[in-house]
C-alpha cells in the first residue's frame, strides 16, 4: 500500500526486455534505505517487487499484464521515474490510499502555468473517467493529486511548485503517456452495487418462474 507521496526521482539504469516481460534496473538513493528483496516499491505508480538490491540500484521484474496496463514498456536507459516505498505502519498518511495497481493510461494534453501553479490536463478513456470526480483523488504516475476539473474526455489537476520539483510530472509534454490509478473506493462501491442488482434481479426472475402460489396450495389441500 502506498500514499502517492513520491519520495524521490530515480533513473532507469537498464531495461532487459523479454518476449512479453521486462527486468528493470533503477538507480535510486532514498528508497533503498531499509529496502530488501521482496519489498514493494512503486515505480511511476506501479507496485513492483524488489528482486535484487545493490549499491545505488535495485531491480524489479515487470510481467506482461503490467506492460499492457501501464507505460512502463516505454521506459529506456536514462528515463526518470517517480519512486515510493510501501507505506510504513507508523508513517503519516499524507496522500490517499494508492494500491499501485494501474487502471490504465492517460495522455498529457497540456501544461499551463497559473501564477505559482501549473494546470495539467490529462485525456483518458471513459472507463477511467467514470470514477473521477471533482475534488476527488487520482494517482498520476504514482503522484497523489486532487482533481480540480473533469469533463468531456479529460480531467485536470493543479500542480504546486513542491510537487513539480519532487516528481517528474512537470517534465512531461503534450502527448506523453502517464499511468493512472483511480481512487479504489469508487470501484468497490460500483462492484457491490452491481452484485446487489444481480441478486435482486435473480430473485425476481425466480419468483416469476415459479408457478406455485398461495392459491395453488389452498386449492390442493395444503
Amino acid at each position: 500500500m502506498f500514499t502517492g507521496i513520491v519520495e524521490e526521482i530515480g533513473t532507469v539504469y537498464s531495461v532487459a526486455k523479454g518476449s512479453r516481460s521486462a527486468l528493470l534496473t533503477i538507480e535510486a538513493d532514498k528508497v533503498l534505505e531499509g529496502s530488501k528483496v521482496g519489498d514493494s516499491i512503486a515505480v511511476n505508480g506501479v507496485c513492483l517487487t524488489v528482486t535484487a538490491v545493490m549499491s545505488g540500484r535495485f531491480t524489479a521484474d515487470v510481467m506482461a499484464e503490467t506492460l499492457r496496463r501501464s507505460s512502463l514498456g516505454g521506459l529506456s536507459r536514462g528515463s526518470l521515474v517517480n519512486l515510493e516505498r510501501a507505506m510504513a505502519a507508523d508513517g503519516r498518511f499524507g496522500g490517499h490510499i494508492v494500491a499501485g495497481h494501474i487502471d490504465g493510461t492517460g495522455t498529457v494534453l497540456s501544461l499551463k502555468p497559473e501564477d505559482n501553479a501549473v494546470w495539467v490536463e490529462i485525456g483518458a478513456s471513459q472507463d477511467i473517467l467514470k470514477y473521477i470526480i471533482e475534488k476527488g483523488s487520482i494517482a498520476i504516475d504514482g503522484i497523489s493529486l486532487t482533481v480540480a476539473r473533469v469533463g468531456g474526455g479529460s480531467f485536470a489537476v493543479s500542480v504546486i511548485p513542491h510537487t513539480g520539483v519532487e516528481t517528474t510530472l512537470l517534465r512531461k509534454k503534450a502527448g506523453d503517456i502517464v499511468n493512472l490509478e483511480n481512487d479504489m473506493i469508487g470501484k468497490y462501491v460500483e462492484r457491490l452495487m452491481s452484485l446487489d442488482a444481480k441478486e435482486e434481479n435473480a430473485g425476481k426472475a425466480a419468483a416469476q418462474k415459479s408457478s406455485i402460489t398461495m392459491d395453488f396450495l389452498i386449492e390442493h389441500g395444503f
